[in-house]
């Protein structure tokens, strides 16, 4: 077990990384939590697979489950009343706790509800994908779609407690494993090279040819060795980031990398053709490619982010039309009347944020 904290005074939580530990949750629970009552949020996928365990996961709490209806394009402002209605009639009293238990989706939406029903109730995470893990169960980001846009509505509200078991990670589909460790790439790229070295070293060390026809199952063994490493340097960075710019007023925005260009893709596709990872692997190389031409970004720093992503089996090319994707981007949240603000990787390591005008960044 290894526990990161995350200090943000009266906001503080810890989070805490390990393999099996899910018969443990209760004792956690109870550290944080004097009360009995637990609003369950989870997805449909994640109920089928683990609606065994629950009384191992929650037993001695009286818990009520609520199951959302699995993927990107549910995560809507449309959905909410429902969900506030089923807490209402399950009882929950501000005192009471919310648990977030799915992937980033579950995670958004559960993370809003608890942030606004009642005017605001606590809530603690148990991702169950890495996308998850690594990003959006931490740092109290919260929220939901709209037609218009991703996460246009949602706040800032800090879970009490993350509890990250990689036991889950045994039953993502292969396409849903590898979708995460886009956000792992980010990483290296933005706060720390070496880091990204590191994940260079570690796919190397498969010593077996992408051309393989068992590279995908082999690689997949090979960095589950690997994952509570990856995934607690990915929280240690994001909760460095977050302890110093806990709103996104300015250092925070770096997490954004890929993230204008990938966002504005998955609302192209309506969320149904490429799932967040993929999405965000080829916003990375896009806007990678971009601060090249520009003058902005090392040479040939793309190829490098380029070829460890390929090896990661995400994809690094995505076609699609650059006036329709510099609409959705203009109505994105860091986007202001004189331009978006893009994070612009300076070299592996190091970024920047530039102001650039939305049919300008395609020049």
């Amino acid at each position: 077990m290894e526990i990161l904290n995350v200090g943000l005074e009266k906001n503080s939580y810890d989070i805490i990384i390990g393999e099996n530990y899910a018969k443990d949750f209760p004792k956690y629970i109870k550290e944080i939590y004097s009360g009995k009552k637990l609003f369950v949020i989870t997805d449909s996928n994640v109920n089928e697979i683990y609606k065994n365990i629950y009384e191992k996961m929650f037993g001695g709490f009286d818990y009520t489950v609520y199951v959302l209806k699995a993927g990107e394009k549910n995560k809507h402002i449309r959905i909410m009343p429902e969900i506030y209605s089923a807490m209402v009639e399950a009882g929950v009293k501000r005192k009471d706790l919310v648990v977030a238990f799915g992937g980033g989706v579950v995670g958004d939406i559960a993370g809003f509800a608890a942030a606004s029903f009642l005017r605001g109730i606590s809530f603690i995470q148990i991702p169950t994908t890495i996308v998850s893990q690594v990003d959006s169960s931490v740092g109290g980001k919260v929220g939901v779609d709209l037609p218009e846009g991703k996460n246009l509505i949602g706040a800032f509200h800090q879970p009490k407690l993350v509890l990250i078991d990689n036991y889950f990670l045994n039953t993502l589909t292969n396409r849903y494993f590898y979708d995460g460790f886009a956000e792992i790439v980010k990483y290296g790229c933005i706060y720390d090279k070496k880091f990204f070295d590191r994940l260079v070293e570690i796919v190397e060390k498969i010593g077996v040819s992408q051309d393989d026809e068992n590279y995908i199952k082999k690689l997949r063994e090979h960095l589950m060795k690997y994952v509570n490493e990856l995934v607690y340097r990915s929280c240690e960075i994001k909760k460095e980031v977050v302890e110093k710019d806990e709103k996104e007023s300015n250092l925070r925005m770096i997490l954004n990398f890929g993230h204008t260009i990938g966002h504005a893709i998955e609302q192209f596709t309506n969320y149904e053709k490429y799932s967040h990872g993929e999405a965000i692997s080829a916003g990375m190389v896009d806007i990678t490619k971009i601060g090249e031409k520009k003058g902005l970004t090392k040479k040939d720093e793309f190829l490098k982010i380029e070829k460890l992503l390929k090896a990661l089996n995400l994809p690094t090319e995505i076609e699609y039309p650059k006036d329709k994707i510099s609409e959705i981007m203009k109505r994105d949240k860091k986007s202001t009347s004189d331009g978006i603000n893009f994070v612009i990787l300076k070299e592996i390591g190091e970024v920047e944020i530039r102001k650039i005008g939305e049919k300008e960044i395609f020049e």
